[in-house]
Parts: C-alpha cells; sequence; structure tokens
C-alpha cells in the first residue's frame, strides 16, 4: 500500500511509570515502568498478536522502548526523537496542581511549559512525524507519550496543537489514526480493551 489515504497510524502510548501514575509530567526524565506498566505493556502483546505493521517506530526514552519491547515490538522498533514527550522545561516532574499553586488556570495546552518547547515547536515535530507515516503508507505503530499521541492525534486531523486537550489518553492505550475516504479520521481512541483484527 502506498499514498496517504492508504496510511495508518497505531499508537501506543508507554505503560504506567511511578511519575505517570502520580500525576507528574515527565519528559526527559527516563523512568522505568512499574510493574502494573509492565504488565500492561506485556498484555499488549496479546492484544496486537496477529496484526502485522509495515513500520514500527518509538521513542528513545527507556519507558516506551521498554512496552515496544513487552509488547513483542521492540526489536523492529526504529528509535525516532521526534516521538518523545512534550519537553516540560522548569514543570519537568511537577503535577498540574503544584503549577497552578503558582500559575492558577494553567494547562499546558493554552500557557505551555515555563522553559519548555512551545506548541509551535511540539506541532512541527508531530507534522514530521504525520509526513512519513503518509509519505511510507501502509500501517505503522508508534509507541511514543501521553501529550505527545495527543498533538498527533489533533494533527492527524488538521486541528491546533490546543485540541489535544479533548484528546484524553490512559497509559498503554492504543490509538489508530486513518482515513474516512479522502478525510484524516480518528479510527479509534484510547482502546485498553480487545482490538479489531
Amino acid at each position: 500500500m502506498t499514498g496517504a489515504s492508504d496510511s495508518q497510524l497505531w499508537l501506543v502510548r508507554h505503560g504506567e511509570t511511578q511519575w505517570s501514575a502520580a500525576g507528574r509530567h515527565t519528559s526527559r526524565t527516563d523512568l522505568p515502568l512499574t510493574d502494573d506498566g509492565r504488565g500492561a505493556a506485556t498484555a499488549l502483546g496479546e492484544r496486537l498478536g496477529g496484526l502485522t505493521f509495515d513500520q514500527v517506530l518509538a521513542s528513545p526514552r527507556l519507558r516506551t522502548r521498554t512496552t515496544a519491547e513487552l509488547a513483542g515490538l521492540g526489536d523492529r522498533a526504529t528509535l525516532d526523537p521526534d516521538l518523545v514527550e512534550w519537553d516540560y522545561g522548569q514543570d519537568e516532574g511537577l503535577t498540574s496542581a503544584q503549577i497552578r499553586a503558582e500559575r492558577p488556570g494553567w494547562s499546558v495546552w493554552r500557557e505551555g511549559p515555563r522553559g519548555g518547547e512551545t506548541a509551535e515547536q511540539v506541532a512541527a515535530r508531530a507534522d514530521r512525524v504525520i509526513a512519513r507515516v503518509r509519505a511510507a503508507g501502509g500501517r505503522t505503530i508508534a509507541f511514543s507519550h501521553g501529550h505527545f499521541c495527543r498533538v498527533l492525534g489533533a494533527r492527524w486531523i488538521d486541528l491546533a496543537v490546543e485540541e489535544g486537550a479533548h484528546l484524553r489518553l490512559d497509559t498503554a492505550a492504543v490509538s489508530v489514526l486513518g482515513w474516512e475516504r479522502e478525510t484524516p479520521a480518528l479510527l479509534r481512541w484510547n482502546d485498553t480493551g480487545v482490538l479489531p483484527r
């Protein structure tokens, strides 16, 4: 299969870490998966079993690489630095409540992180990933991070980064980006159950 409308991007958010469980913003900090995170990543392998992918991509972070490995696709994964999480700058390791104590009403989607990436910079990375997936055609699976996957979902359907706020995403969830005829569409989002074959 070749061509944009023949392409699909399957997104997998990494399994749980101590910081994701606590709601702490995690970008550059390279944390391992918790036992629950490892269990969910292993279960991903069962959920994805029987599906074929033309390309496998992963963020270089430990939590995404481990998720890909436990899901049975680590040996095929090409590490893509464009798939790393939104760089939270000085907000790294903080919860939203901690940030809002100093900056009331703060949202990464509206104000962005202090000293981190801007929405425009994150959009540029997402757009590069999308362009490569569409140019390759076929089915790509990418192991990435919560906020960045939400940005990818928004950008796939031609929305601004800020619209990713509407796309809740749990750890170890699978989402599928594809097409409705020639229109980019979200085919499945935040799926933690049985996947279609």
